[in-house]
């Protein structure tokens, strides 16, 4: 397996992978051992969440693994429901607190929830979050590209990433080119299409089958010539270590046209929309 893992810089300088683990429902003791695998079979970049409830087994998990901590990317992600600028510092504080750590990498803002239009606010905690060095790098997470502006307008400061809803349903083309006019990187969550069957869809196998790889391993591939970052969730360490092996190949411009013909005008697969969903 070819472990050599491409590297963005962040518009604030911070370095991360060009894959990362996912890992909402990765709870306790098993979840413990399966970031840990994770972490050691070559995994760098960790996305969490306050919400997901799991941040303490991460913090385990680094404990248990054979890599240091400043070898490692943590992120986790502030919930809707304490985006009062108290409240997120308070918040950031419990995370940190949660997975016994001194800082966390990567923070992000886990949905705008415009309805409650407190996002503004939750950012400004966010950027002195950072000056007080709780966290190295500050994003957004399913961010429209009205709600960039907006956070870009009233702070002056870009986010540094924006995690989004992207695989070969819904390829986020006019939110992908937006990130690029701010020099914000685009990290894509359900990257596989969680719930569907697009990795052995038969065009997807036949692609896989001229490069000897997976259906899986092509949607990924994918995502990173795309230029996202691809944060697929596994508890498998084979699936762990397939997910990684993935920098050794490389895609036409033919397949990746294939790749794009599964796109949906809207092709959100929980109609998670961010100018009306909202989630705390």
């Amino acid at each position: 397996m070819n472990r050599q893992i491409p590297e963005y810089t962040l518009n604030d300088g911070l370095k991360v992978p060009a894959i990362g683990l996912g890992t909402y429902s990765l709870k306790g003791e098993e979840g413990v051992k399966a970031m840990a695998a994770a972490i050691n079979a070559g995994y760098r970049l960790i996305d969490s969440a306050f919400n997901y409830e799991n941040e303490g087994a991460i913090g385990k998990a680094i404990k248990q693994s054979s890599v240091a901590r400043e070898e490692l990317l943590i992120c986790s992600k502030l919930p809707g429901r304490h985006h009062a600028y108290k409240e997120a510092l308070e918040t950031i504080e419990e995370s940190l607190y949660r997975a016994d750590l001194d800082y966390y990498d990567l923070y992000l803002i886990h949905w705008p929830n415009p309805k409650q239009d407190k996002y503004v606010e939750a950012w400004q905690a966010m950027i002195e979050a950072r000056k007080r060095g709780y966290i190295r790098s500050i994003g957004v997470s399913n961010f429209l590209p009205e709600h960039l502006e907006r956070l870009i307008q009233e702070t002056g400061v870009a986010p540094s990433m924006n995690q989004v809803e992207l695989h070969p349903f819904f390829d986020q083309a006019v939110q992908r080119e937006k990130h690029k006019e701010h020099g914000i990187i685009t990290e894509s969550w359900s990257p596989l299409g969680r719930g569907n069957d697009i990795v052995e869809h038969e065009k997807i196998l036949q692609i896989g089958q001229a490069h000897g790889k997976t259906g899986g391993q092509v949607i990924l591939r994918w995502h990173t010539q795309l230029g996202s970052i691809p944060i697929p969730k596994s508890g498998s360490l084979q699936h762990q270590r397939d997910n990684l092996d993935i920098f050794d190949f490389e895609l036409t411009a033919e397949e990746m046209e294939v790749i794009a013909s599964f796109n949906r005008k809207d092709g959100r697969l929980w109609g998670q929309d961010p100018s009306e969903y909202e989630e705390f």
